[in-house]
């Protein structure tokens, strides 16, 4: 048995939202590498956690998959998903069109029944191998934590260029093929209000996720200790409306709380 270390797997470990869920981090395994540097991000801001070792190879992804498929397959338990998430965006690794590949070929062998879901910011959507990648996985999830690009410069802080409309057209580009994901929140952050729970954010919001047609759209707030501890959770009752307004919408959705 080869012994990859420090390994890409993580898990298996129960997901609020998808359940017993086998990790894969493509990102480097001591470091956050990501296009987003959001104040709500569970992994703490980029800067404080500057990785040293590199990314894993395909082959170690590969490698490591495989082990771990095989000891769950003999011992137990049995994923529902196999996720792509860990500290950073997976769509950043050079490789990762040919690691889904990978991925869904050994699901396939292994647990025919289990999910392969991208947790995605969605900034690398418009790279064709990306897109065509993320079309044949079966959970694609994007996050579109609001349209006030504002909003989206204060909270979720993109490193570089960033363009919601750009976004926004990417995710239409899938033609429903899509789940949306959102976090809201309140509290404040450097003195600034964060609170996207008001029809100021919900309804401009709701309106392109109706344009985009989304077969899910998964709502979620803080879980776990955040890097600033100025935010707090959305409540029960605010994440139910907006589940509700997506409903009358004709797509499904969800909360976790």
């Amino acid at each position: 048995m080869t012994v990859i270390y420090p390994s890409p797997i993580f898990g298996p470990v129960h997901s609020r939202r998808l359940g017993v869920s086998l990790g894969i981090n493509l990102l480097p395994a001591d470091g956050k590498l990501c296009s987003f540097d959001c104040i709500y991000c569970e992994c703490g801001f980029n800067a404080e956690h500057r990785p040293v070792t590199p990314m894993p190879t395909r082959d170690e992804v590969r490698i490591a998959l495989e082990n771990k498929l095989q000891d769950m397959r003999e011992n137990g338990p049995e994923p529902d998903v196999l996720t792509f998430a860990g500290n950073g965006e997976p769509t950043a690794h050079p490789d990762f069109p040919d690691i889904m590949e990978d991925t869904l070929r050994l699901r396939d062998s292994y647990f025919p029944e289990a999910k392969v879901s991208v947790l995605s910011n969605s900034t690398f959507i418009h790279r064709p191998a990306v897109f065509a990648a993320l079309n044949r996985v079966d959970n694609n999830i994007l996050k579109l934590d609001t349209v006030d690009e504002t909003y989206i410069h204060d909270v979720d802080r993109p490193n570089g260029h960033y363009s919601v409309d750009k976004i926004i057209e990417g995710m239409k580009s899938f033609k429903g093929n899509c789940i949306i994901q959102t976090m809201f929140m309140k509290g404040s952050y450097l003195g600034k209000e964060m609170d996207n729970t008001s029809d100021k954010y919900v309804l401009p919001w709701l309106k392109v996720v109706k344009e985009i047609a989304p077969r899910q759209v998964m709502i979620y707030t803080i879980d776990r200790e955040t890097p600033d501890h100025d935010l707090r959770k959305a409540t029960h009752e605010e994440l139910n409306r907006i589940v509700a307004l997506v409903k009358e919408a004709g797509i499904p959705a969800s909360a976790s709380y």
